[in-house]
């Protein structure tokens, strides 16, 4: 394993994420995103992302829910370090079907809600940053 992912903790943190009203819904987990500002100007595609994980009681039990966070935490460490954009903060929702899902498909679920959200770098590159730049421009 790698180095754990900076975490988003204070309860204002998780609501600005909300506020912003950007989510992708998928079967394991609802995947939410914003776009951090330093001093009004877009933080760029290499600061740090920022993570948060929620899981209500409608998920079930202490050991039903902490288990869900658990499997979520394993997901985001695999998908978020190769495919997500920086300069972003993000909380990961889990859902009913989170503790039941196979890995496999949470890990594709993940990808899916970053593709939906515009957040998804194939292979670790973002291809508007090695785009050619076009003549005159």
């Amino acid at each position: 394993m790698g180095a754990a992912l900076p975490r988003l903790k204070k309860r204002s943190e998780f609501l600005r994420v909300a506020a912003t009203g950007r989510k992708s819904v998928t079967r394991g987990l609802i995947l939410q995103e914003r776009v951090r500002l330093l001093h009004s100007e877009p933080a760029g595609d290499y600061s740090p992302i920022r993570i948060g994980f929620t899981v209500s009681r409608k998920v079930g039990n202490a050991v039903a829910r902490n288990r869900a966070r658990r499997r979520l935490r394993a997901v985001a460490e695999i998908v978020f370090p190769a495919h997500a954009k920086g300069g972003r903060d993000y909380v990961i929702i889990g859902r009913g079907e989170t503790v039941l899902r196979p890995f496999a498909a949470l890990v594709t679920d993940m990808e899916k809600a970053l593709q939906r959200l515009d957040a998804f770098i194939e292979d670790g590159v973002d291809e508007a940053e090695t785009a050619p730049l076009k003549e005159g421009t």
